[in-house]
């Protein structure tokens, strides 16, 4: 090929602005398919994007401050400021989404997958999807669960069996690797697509979603009996400012008595195991048994004596009602016990949950009003049976699928920090097939011009194109919101002049 014409680019990187000579050259064969194409030199494409002026490193520069040092767009432009780079928080913004789908881009690059997944022989996926808002988009995440390598993020209007099998066979034919076990939690439609897309794979349901949901209304009733427990429990604030301003040792002694029965009102559980009810009963016996003893072995000061009144009373009134959740809870323990003997072999494991389930059935008279939700315990655990136990009997699948919802849950509390929104932002779901796999990304390691460099810029132009038809239709039905007549009038009148005769 000839060299056909000189162009000049100006590009501002950090060591300043450069001035990019670039001889083109075009075939001039008429014959040739090529014929008059333009090709420019393959090094522009480490320096800068195309009609863009500002370098890769400048780029590549912004990543960290927002994802592992939450900086604000703003302080993000400081920075780069002080590197004298000259730039508006407009640009660091857009310079942040080309930053996200490069390196995006460039990680879910089929070549660069399927080298890492051949290292390891096999494929074990994990699925799982993420909605910040009530009737938008899901993002649903394929993950492999042995390389912690993202396969494919993407945004989908609807959670069909049919489009989430369609994203697994994508998977399936993009690794290049047998697809060995999936993981996910219970959701039916899940459940059908897996079946549909990777029959006869090995499919374990998350154990902790499992046991979350069958101990729910055991959960609710132990929240509830903590509550009632909760307000019977009045007048330590009182006992305080009895003591204040004393410094003797029996003020002491008041106060740190005071203070674990604060600690203990305080101290909330976590769903579904860490029963904050329970929690709070022991403890307030346990105070209340320290200062029993106390009061034998030589009295104790007024203070404490009406502090045991006071806890004695509460225990009392409230006491009844905890013993089925002793009994209930005890259940529920011993299930998670038996899944989490991850030596024993899946028909081991079936046969002891399989007996704690009937035992649960036979004995449900033994907590009272707590019998309908130890049905729900059993009719949960028989639902999810299916699969519980493929993680006994096929190397590498794990129990839970909590690594995956911890990606998600530090990718929220990330931007949170960065942009200090108290939830969840919908551009999450809006470009978070680009933003949730860079902003792991970053955390984990340091990005450079190169690595946004080596994207594939036919992909990169797609991913662009599919976040930007993304955020029209997000226009669109902002519009709606904002004037509903206007916003008719103009599908009307476009609909009308489409049928016209030319």
């Amino acid at each position: 090929m000839w060299a056909d014409y000189a162009a000049r680019r100006t590009v501002h990187t950090l060591t300043g602005v450069t001035r990019l000579n670039l001889t083109v050259r075009r075939c001039r064969t008429a014959a040739c398919a090529g014929y008059k194409k333009p090709y420019r030199p393959e090094a522009e494409g480490s320096f800068a994007l195309p009609r863009h002026e500002f370098g890769l490193d400048v780029i590549a520069l912004i990543g960290r401050p927002r994802y592992a040092e939450h900086r604000s767009v703003p302080e993000i432009r400081t920075h780069l400021v002080a590197r004298n780079v000259s730039v508006s928080e407009r640009t660091v913004t857009n310079l942040l989404d080309r930053y996200d789908e490069l390196l995006a881009t460039s990680l879910t690059d089929d070549h660069r997958v399927q080298k890492v997944l051949a290292a390891q022989g096999k494929v074990i996926l994990a699925l799982d999807g993420l909605q910040p808002d009530v009737g938008r988009e899901v993002l649903w995440v394929i993950r492999d669960v042995l390389s912690g390598q993202i396969l494919l993020a993407k945004s989908l209007l609807s959670a069909r069996n049919q489009d989430l099998a369609a994203l697994l066979s994508a998977v399936k034919g993009a690794c290049g690797v047998p697809v060995a076990g999936v993981i996910s939690d219970g959701q039916h439609s899940i459940r059908k697509a897996v079946a549909r897309a990777l029959p006869g794979v090995p499919y374990q349901l998350c154990q902790f979603h499992d046991l979350r949901e069958a101990a729910k209304p055991i959960y609710e009733a132990d929240r509830h009996a903590k509550v009632a427990l909760k307000k019977k429990v009045r007048g330590v604030r009182q006992i305080e400012r009895q003591v204040e301003g004393r410094t003797d040792p029996e003020a002491g002694a008041v106060r740190g008595y005071c203070s674990a029965v604060r600690s203990a009102i305080t101290d909330d559980g976590r769903p579904p195991l860490d029963a904050s009810g329970l929690k709070l009963h022991a403890r307030l016996s346990a105070v209340a048994g320290s200062l029993g003893r106390v009061k034998g072995q030589g009295g104790a000061p007024p203070e404490l004596t009406r502090l045991e009144r006071i806890l004695r009373g509460a225990l009392s009134a409230a006491g009844g009602a905890f013993a089925p959740l002793y009994l209930a809870f005890g259940w529920a323990h011993r299930a998670a016990h038996i899944l989490g003997q991850v030596e024993l072999k899946g028909a081991v494991v079936r046969s002891q949950l399989s007996g704690l389930l009937g035992a649960m059935a036979r004995h449900r008279g033994a907590v009272g009003d707590l019998s309908g939700a130890v049905d729900q315990f059993v009719k949960v655990s028989r639902s999810y049976w299916p699969g519980l136990f493929a993680c006994y009997d096929t190397p590498g699948v794990p129990r839970t699928n909590n690594d995956l919802e911890r990606a998600f849950g530090s990718h929220r509390y990330h931007e949170r920090r960065a942009t200090g929104r108290k939830g969840a932002s919908p551009s999450l779901v809006l470009r978070g097939a680009a933003k949730l796999i860079a902003g792991l990304a970053t955390r984990s390691r340091e990005v450079t011009a190169a690595d946004l460099a080596g994207a594939d810029r036919a992909a990169w132009k797609q991913l662009r194109a599919e976040l930007e038809t993304r955020r029209e239709r997000r226009v669109e039905r902002r519009r709606f919101r904002r004037a509903p007549d206007g916003y008719l009038k103009a599908l009307e009148n476009k609909l009308i002049q489409s049928r016209l005769p030319a």
